[in-house]
């Protein structure tokens, strides 16, 4: 029986919580396609449909840069992706729907075509007097976070809620530093959670997972970890456009149960380093990632997947 591992294991201590960990990238990784290709555009077509203003956005004078990653994405596409993508990059095999079910407005804006040829989602960031702010975006799969909220903020201000990244904190000032040294080059970073179920579109804040009934955390459903508990890590690239200057951000989701590490050959070492981490993060972090009633319960669950290896 073939066994699907996860992707991506940053939990095993490589990338850590709550620090920047940005790492170069080599270009031709810089898109990760899968199995879950189709069924992932599928999603973004039905929130395209759906709810179209909670999960694309622009300002009036990016189509231009828009339009610029699209022929970037094009063109990675049509070089390293000829098995899902036809010759010129510009359509995915077997996606139906496209973009004739959707709006006008969305079926002029280069990013959403680009949006529905990947599984990332993407964020356009631009320079002015207050920062690197974020000008437009396709977000089909937040991580806990509103793409109408966040539009037209400076960096600062997007990460205030994050403990430790508000404004005037040194990782702020460094962020914005690393925006402005972008050039050539591509850089890669992880982060990662767990969330209760497998739903890619998951923009709740932690003050929404509050129960209203008993003002605590929202639980796993059942309290059972092994059913219900997905690990959610987000791969994020950044690059600095060549002709606009902008930065291009982008996000890509990979979900997994957590149950599908008592498989994994490396099961005792991952879920040691696992529970560690959770173990680490104070009462400000965990309120954040939304874990403050479940983390001992995650960590009894890894310790013991730990001790039965």
């Amino acid at each position: 029986m073939n066994v699907r591992y996860p992707t991506h294991t940053p939990y095993d201590g490589s990338s850590k919580l709550f620090t920047i960990g940005l790492k170069p990238l080599e270009f031709e990784r810089w898109i990760e396609i899968d199995e879950f290709l189709l069924p992932h555009l599928a999603e973004k077509q039905r929130l395209y449909t759906e709810i179209p203003e909670k999960v694309f956005v622009e300002e009036d004078d990016t189509r231009d840069a828009q339009g610029e990653v699209l022929g970037l994405l094009v063109t990675h596409l049509a070089a390293r992706h000829r098995a899902t993508h036809s010759d010129s990059g510009t359509e995915v095999g077997g996606l139906e729907g496209g973009l004739g079910g959707l709006a006008p407005a969305l079926r002029g804006a280069p990013l959403v075509e680009a949006s529905l040829l990947v599984q990332e989602d993407l964020i356009l960031m631009r320079r002015d007097e207050r920062g690197w702010r974020l000008a437009a975006g396709s977000l089909c799969f937040p991580s806990s976070w509103s793409l109408r909220e966040k539009f037209g903020k400076p960096l600062q201000e997007i990460h205030a809620p994050v403990p430790g990244f508000g404004p005037g904190t040194r990782p702020a000032e460094l962020i914005n530093r690393m925006f402005d040294g972008l050039q050539g080059q591509a850089v890669e970073r992880f982060n990662w959670s767990i969330q209760a179920g497998d739903a890619l579109y998951h923009p709740l804040s932690n003050v929404q997972r509050i129960d209203r009934a008993t003002n605590r955390p929202t639980r796993f459903p059942d309290g059972d970890i092994n059913a219900h508990a997905f690990m959610r890590v987000e791969r994020q690239t950044l690059r600095k456009l060549p002709v606009s200057r902008d930065v291009l951000f982008t996000i890509r989701i990979h979900l997994d149960p957590l149950a599908v590490l008592i498989r994994h050959p490396d099961k005792a070492t991952l879920a040691a380093s696992f529970a560690e981490q959770l173990n680490a993060l104070d009462q400000a972090q965990l309120d954040y990632k939304g874990m403050t009633a479940d983390r001992d319960r995650l960590v009894a669950f890894l310790d013991g997947m730990a001790r039965a290896a």
